[in-house]
């Protein structure tokens, strides 16, 4: 990296309680070694989505994004292609792509971890031809999606926000039938949440330890009644849901889901919550997009699903 650009959302959680101008030092001091050119921008709104939309143009060589997955999967559409390296500064609530590779949720320290990282090839994937970096849910998932959306509105604690976007999900979600199509085979569930994700959750506490095994993974839990439908959340909770005979996993390069007689669906991408045209047809996208990984960081030996399935 010899010229970086770094867009930070001045309205995340983390930076809320912090001297702007004293971030701004700290990002400039932190990347700045050997000679690299540091521009700092800290944004709010949509001046904070603009700067990254804009950001795939420009001289600089990498993009680092301040932010959570939502603000990272837009900067990873509009990078894809370019030739820049992304980088992130993981200030959102769950963080999926900046946990995988292992960065710091501190501040201080992520700066330290980026100011020294190196790029690599990721893979990514695509929903309806749009990109996207870690997951993609209906079901379940998008209920909770649209219940946290709902408590950030009204402005509630955090942990008070979560709890409550969970007893909404369950509340609202329901059995629905879907057509899970894996490599042009196809099967029909009667299921309660469904998710696709980049690769496999081969780690511990649904941590993906590759990112570049070139394959999607979706996950089906089906309707099996009420204590089922517990057990399965008490499982992916305790991280026991590959041995739940309620819950299917399946790999491929190509996934599509239809849901009968259903034109659209709320669905949740990587924190973002949009109504798809169904069918949503799923596409990974080997070794394209140039990571800033932590130094001398290696991605972890693929661990063997127990229960994995492959069409």
């Amino acid at each position: 990296m010899r010229h970086v650009i770094a867009i930070l959302n001045a309205e995340a959680g983390t930076l809320l309680d912090r001297n702007g101008e004293e971030v701004r030092a700290l990002v400039e001091r932190g990347l700045g070694r050997d000679g690299r050119k540091v521009e700092v921008q800290l944004l709010r709104g949509k001046n904070f989505l603009r700067a990254i939309t804009e950001s795939g143009s420009g001289p600089h060589d990498a993009v680092i994004v301040g932010g959570g997955d939502g603000s990272v999967s837009l900067a990873v559409r509009h990078l894809h292609g370019t030739g820049k390296a992304l980088g992130i500064l993981p200030l959102g609530t769950l963080n999926l792509l900046a946990r995988d590779i292992g960065m710091p949720t501190d501040l201080e320290q992520a700066v330290a971890v980026l100011g020294a990282a190196e790029p690599g090839m990721v893979d990514i994937a695509t929903l309806n031809d749009r990109l996207f970096h870690t997951i993609s849910g209906m079901g379940f998932f998008s209920q909770m999606a649209r219940a946290r959306e709902m408590a950030r509105k009204l402005k509630l604690w955090r942990f008070l926000a979560v709890a409550l976007a969970a007893i909404y999900a369950l509340r609202r979600s329901g059995r629905f039938e879907l057509d899970v199509t894996v490599d042009g085979k196809t099967r029909r569930f009667d299921a309660l949440a469904v998710l696709v994700s980049v690769n496999r959750f081969s780690g511990p506490g649904w941590h993906r330890g590759r990112l570049d095994e070139g394959v999607l993974e979706v996950h089906i839990t089906e309707e099996r009644g009420a204590l089922a439908r517990l057990k399965a959340g008490a499982d992916m909770v305790t991280d026991t849901w590959r041995d739940n005979p309620g819950i299917t996993s399946l790999v491929g390069r190509e996934i599509v889901l239809a849901r009968p007689n259903r034109s659209r669906s709320w669905v949740s991408t990587d924190g973002e919550l949009e109504r798809e045209t169904m069918p949503l047809t799923y596409r990974v996208v080997p070794a394209a997009l140039s990571l800033l990984m932590p130094a001398r960081q290696e991605q972890a030996p693929l661990t063997e699903a127990r229960s994995h399935k492959r069409w």
